[in-house]
């Protein structure tokens, strides 16, 4: 028996109700619609061993359904047995706001107020871990968005939890009705997933109150049954740096210090340009600390808009040149490299993600979603949301912030299910690494276990999962390759699926006993795997080669450029960026 969302509308559905309908998809979990009198006969009836049902719906929905319930006597009786928790976010009246409140709590002293400017910052509580889990006691600047579509409720305790307060009042509360917990949003707005992202990232900070309750309501109450991920994977990169002792700000063996101390890990993502060019210093240090360092593919040559391309068979070709200079590096040096690519200067091509696919690399990472290009691709929310970007070729984008991006971005992406991943450069380190490491004592500290990892680590662990039955797992897989572990005391069977608009140009999927039989169903590949207790597995897709003639290799011209252009990059970062954060302090 499967737990069940009941969505209560009345006639002409609002849009908010169709946002919650959106949400619940998205997160894996069955819903129906329903009016408050067929409520009552879907809660009045069945045995009491049923799946309770989570109810959702606006205040004024369910202010009508209590009063009709309050009538009936025998539906009262069955409430508690039926109904496991409900969900309500504010209509358009706030007098029927007020009125629920009271009904809720029977007390006169209840209020309703308006937001405004001076209504201070949005605090997450902290004494509800269960409920709030990773944003627990995070403290977030309101937008003008949250003041002007929420409202703030003063109301003496009684049996009322604040779950989110603004000011001198709660905007998210948990109260009880007959014994059935009740949470409450004040805000008349519900997100939708569905909208265009109208930036290079979502940001949480924008849409708090329309997104963080309802999405902590879901995932709490559905904490067994919708999509979730096995665990909370983080890595560090740093775009750039020549592997010598020193660049720019970055002094490895200082880094590696931090990393120890602190516990976090740190990938380098590395030119391929330069993969003569690293000292055996640190190339030893990188050797030695596989569990701290990584090196990633960044680009190829570095150039500006290398992969914003529109020539598939161009971007193909530089891609393979990348990857056979990344194997001569590891070859020379010993450091094993992730095949994962991060785009110079961010910038991407819809053509690039199609040539990558065809490749030996398992993904990209990058803090840019929207591809470059004169027909760009929408990108939705949604597809923010999700554990990668899969809309380029089916051939996955794991998303990566900024520290000045917030700690509650990172805190939600992580909620969602997202792997945390930090950008920085090395001018972040100018202060020998303080804010670096007060940055990453913060995220330590939310109330969820990261799992500091490489970055082509991050990649393999990163998917989406539900419990189907004891013995049965659904997993939705993201990169090219993805490591499932069975960490329960029993056998299970591992229902896999991807994404993927090109079957056809699949090689193989192999474990590690050989080839995986597989088949494509309604835009997904299905595969499966059976585990014992404690064992685990690497699963990879291998995808046939691009067939065309490819390029030759690069005119002596556009060599010398890119000499060029790298040494004096790499004398920006280690000599006239430093000689201004010293004026800079000076003055």
């Amino acid at each position: 028996m499967t737990d069940e969302t009941l969505l209560l509308t009345a006639p002409g559905a609002s849009s908010e109700a169709n946002n919650v309908a959106k949400l619940l998809t998205f997160f894996g979990v069955p819903w129906r619609t329903l009016t408050t009198e067929e409520s009552f006969a879907q809660n009045g009836a069945g045995h009491e061993s049923s799946p309770k049902s989570r109810l959702i719906c606006s205040s004024d929905i369910f202010l009508r359904l209590i009063e009709d319930l309050e009538r009936n006597p025998e539906y009262v009786r069955a409430w508690g047995n039926r109904v496991h928790s409900a969900f309500v976010y504010a209509g358009d009246n706030s007098e029927i706001l007020r009125k629920l409140v009271w009904r809720l709590t029977r007390n006169d002293g209840a209020a309703i107020h308006e937001t405004n400017s001076s209504a201070g910052d949005l605090v997450v509580s902290n004494h509800l871990n269960d409920f709030c889990g990773v944003m627990a006691g995070l403290r977030v600047a309101a937008s003008k968005t949250d003041l002007d579509t929420s409202l703030i409720l003063n109301a003496p305790k009684g049996n009322i939890i604040n779950i989110i307060s603004l000011g001198y009042g709660a905007t998210f509360l948990k109260l009880e009705y007959k014994k059935v917990p009740i949470f409450l949003s004040t805000s008349k707005d519900v997100i939708d997933i569905d909208d265009e992202l109208t930036t290079q990232n979502f940001d949480v900070r924008e849409h708090f109150l329309s997104t963080v309750p309802v999405v902590l309501y879901i995932k709490w109450a559905f904490a067994e049954t919708c999509w979730s991920a096995p665990e909370a994977n983080a890595c560090l990169v740093i775009d750039d740096p020549v592997l010598k002792s020193t660049h720019g700000f970055v002094n490895f063996q200082e880094l590696l210090s931090l990393m120890k101390r602190h516990n976090f890990s740190t990938n380098i993502a590395f030119i391929p340009w330069n993969w003569r060019r690293s000292t055996p210093k640190v190339v030893r240090l990188l050797r030695e600390n596989p569990q701290n360092y990584s090196v990633s593919v960044h680009g190829c040559d570095h150039t500006r808009a290398e992969f914003g391309s529109l020539d598939r068979q161009r971007l193909y070709w530089k891609a393979q040149q990348a990857l056979e200079r990344m194997n001569r590096h590891e070859s020379i040096t010993g450091i094993r490299h992730d095949r994962v690519m991060v785009f110079p200067q961010g910038i991407f091509s819809e053509a690039a993600m199609s040539a990558l696919k065809h490749t030996d690399l398992i993904a990209a990472v990058n803090n840019d979603v929207v591809c470059a290009g004169p027909h760009r691709c929408v990108i939705t929310i949604s597809d923010v949301w999700d554990i990668a970007i899969m809309r380029y070729s089916n051939f996955p984008i794991f998303t990566r912030r900024y520290p000045w991006e917030g700690v509650e971005n990172f805190a939600f992406d992580a909620l969602l299910g997202k792997p945390v991943i930090i950008i920085i450069h090395h001018d972040y380190c100018s202060d020998h690494c303080r804010r670096l490491v007060d940055f990453i004592d913060r995220l330590n500290a939310l109330k969820c276990r990261l799992t500091w990892r490489s970055l082509g680590d991050v990649v393999r662990r990163s998917s989406r999962q539900r419990k189907l039955s004891s013995g049965e797992v659904e997993i939705e897989m993201y990169g090219t390759e993805l490591r499932i572990e069975n960490r329960s005391e029993q056998p299970k069977r591992f229902l896999i699926k991807r994404r993927e608009c090109e079957p056809s140009a699949i090689r193989e999927i192999c474990g590690v006993s050989g080839p995986i039989p597989w088949n494509f169903v309604n835009g997904h590949i299905n595969f499966e795997i059976e585990l014992s207790s404690g064992e685990s597995q690497m699963i990879g897709i291998k995808f046939h080669e691009l067939a065309g003639d490819g390029c030759n290799g690069d005119n002596l011209p556009y060599r010398f450029k890119t000499m060029l252009r790298r040494h004096l990059c790499e004398m920006r970062d280690n000599y006239i960026t430093p000689a201004r954060f010293w004026l800079a302090g000076s003055c």
